[in-house]
Formats: structure tokens, C-alpha cells, sequence
């Protein structure tokens, strides 16, 4: 595995959520920095070009690198919003029953608006996700 294309960097989250044609997700943008803000304590940063982090971990890969990733993440992308949960969307299947309408992968959980789900069991989830990487990774 080689080194991670996505790195922190000194971009404006502010900028880049301003930039955001599509007026649902550039609101849906905001709704998320507040409430990962309020979630995590931490300060917002951009991930490469689209990906608002918050905190951030080392890991080893497979190839026994040392790599660092955000702690928990959004992404207002074109078609959805992806939230990442970095220990993987499967790991609270309770919190899933009573979200709302969302597709997902392996650590991606994708709404199409926020207005599709029920917040305060997503604020839930972002919460139980953001614990449970403070403990797998102190």
C-alpha cells in the first residue's frame, strides 16, 4: 500500500463550503459542522480537496507504514453526503434501524439530505463512532 493521497491541509472549510453550488448540501454542509464540531471539540480541517475532518489517528497499514487519517469526517459530495465512521458503518446496527433513508459501504454511510434522516440517532452515531476510535486509538 503506498502513502495516502488525502492529507490535512491549511484550506479554508469555510471556503470550500461556501463554494458549494447545490444549496441542500451547502445547508446539509453546515447542519454536519456544527454538530461534529459540537460532537468531537475539535476544530474542522480539510482533508484533501473535499473531505471536513475533525481530530486525527496513526495507524499501521499492511505494509507496516505509519499513516494518519481524520478521526471522524464528512464529505458533501454531488450526489450525497458521505459520513465517514472509521471503524465501519456495520459496528451499531441498533443506531441504523432508526436512522432514516441512507445507502452505505464498508465506512461510508451516504445520505442524499439530512432532511432523509432522523438527527438526533445520527448525532447518536457520530458520537458512539468518535468514542469508540478515542479508545481503539487513545
Amino acid at each position: 500500500m503506498s502513502t495516502l493521497k488525502t492529507r490535512v491541509n491549511d484550506e479554508s472549510v469555510k471556503a470550500y463550503i461556501d463554494s458549494l453550488v447545490h444549496p441542500t448540501r451547502k445547508q446539509d454542509a453546515l447542519i454536519l459542522l456544527e454538530v461534529y464540531s459540537r460532537v468531537t471539540g475539535q476544530s474542522p480541517k480539510m482533508w484533501g480537496t473535499s473531505i471536513i475532518g475533525f481530530g486525527d489517528y496513526s495507524y499501521e497499514n499492511s505494509s507496516k507504514k505509519r499513516q494518519t487519517w481524520s478521526r471522524a469526517a464528512f464529505s458533501p459530495r454531488k450526489n450525497y453526503m458521505s459520513l465517514y465512521l472509521m471503524l465501519g458503518v456495520l459496528k451499531h446496527p441498533e443506531k441504523l434501524a432508526g436512522l432514516g433513508k441512507f445507502k452505505h459501504g464498508k465506512s461510508c454511510l451516504n445520505i442524499n439530505k439530512l432532511a432523509d434522516v432522523d438527527m438526533k440517532t445520527l448525532e447518536e452515531l457520530v458520537a458512539l463512532d468518535w468514542s469508540c476510535m478515542n479508545e481503539k486509538y487513545p
